[in-house]
């Protein structure tokens, strides 16, 4: 198979100060991107900045012969956002890949979270992702292309206690892509999702001898897949970690009908509602 290549191209990657976005970012530029490496700096509960993380990745793409700057805007605000899709504009004239994937934590269980740990949360994921792509989408509009992939997570997909505030943050991004997804279709902009599982700052603490299968390595091969110009495919979630790759997608069973529809006539058929042995794959203009 051809290698796959971003020759001419310019990727951002929010949060690749470290972790998984610092793997996305070297190997987007390693195959030939130039790329953006955005990062506040910050703590893992989204505390302080510092440009340090960013410039570090950076240089380990400079080094190695590729071609990247430091940003350090915050994705959790309007401005912030501006900011990050003008610097790549600045500095090298065009945006084709977008990876949201800066995230904080700030867990706790759902009876002792406050509105702050809610609201930061929400801040940097959702809304951070919903900043940076406001300010992408006309680019990618008026030269009728562009790669968005967002970091979703099995959090918002399936539940984890103490993650309220990040699961529901997760499972906006999803919505997003769907919505995206149907709007960018005529301009050639695909949105995807992937639910990660891998060892970073964020999860080490967590997932403790599980982690070490868990390289952040290997999930990025499927990032740079979605951000590829071959790639087709818009609406897709894509579950990654330790090697593995399955999709994730929204399915509507078969169900009853029943014009006459009471809550006993609910409870009676409940079992055949639920039956999952028959279902229709729901999700963007071109999913399933």
């Amino acid at each position: 198979m051809t290698s796959l290549t971003f020759d001419n191209q310019v990727a951002i990657v929010t949060g690749a100060g470290g972790g998984l976005g610092r793997c996305h970012a070297i190997e987007l530029a390693r195959r030939g991107a130039r790329v953006v490496v955005n990062d506040l700096g910050s703590a893992v509960d989204g505390s302080g900045a510092s440009t340090s993380a960013a410039q570090a990745v950076v240089d380990e793409i400079t080094a190695a012969g590729g071609t990247a700057i430091a940003n350090g805007d915050s994705v959790a605000t309007e401005a912030g956002g501006a900011a990050i899709v003008a610097a790549a504009k600045d500095a090298f004239g065009r945006v084709d890949i977008l990876v949201n994937n800066a995230g904080i934590l700030r867990d706790a269980a759902f009876k002792n979270m406050t509105a702050d740990q809610v609201d930061a949360v929400i801040a940097v994921h959702l809304a951070g992702a919903f900043n940076v792509t406001r300010a992408v989408w006309p680019v990618m509009r008026e030269q009728n292309y562009g790669r968005i992939i967002q970091t979703t997570s099995g959090t918002g997909l399936f539940g984890n206690f103490g993650q309220a505030n990040y699961g529901a943050a997760k499972m906006g991004l999803v919505g997003m892509m769907h919505v995206l997804a149907i709007e960018g279709a005529r301009n050639g902009i695909t949105i995807n999702a992937i639910a990660p599982i891998a060892r970073t700052r964020m999860t080490e603490d967590i997932m403790g001898e599980a982690g070490k299968a868990m390289d952040p390595e290997l999930v990025t091969p499927v990032v740079v897949y979605l951000a590829h110009r071959d790639c087709d495919r818009t609406a897709h979630i894509y579950s990654v970690g330790a090697g593995k790759v399955s999709r994730v997608f929204i399915g509507v069973t078969k169900g009853v009908e029943n014009t006459q529809l009471t809550a006993e006539s609910v409870a009676a058929a409940i079992d055949e509602i639920d039956d999952p042995a028959t279902f229709t794959i729901r999700g963007g203009p071109t999913a399933g």
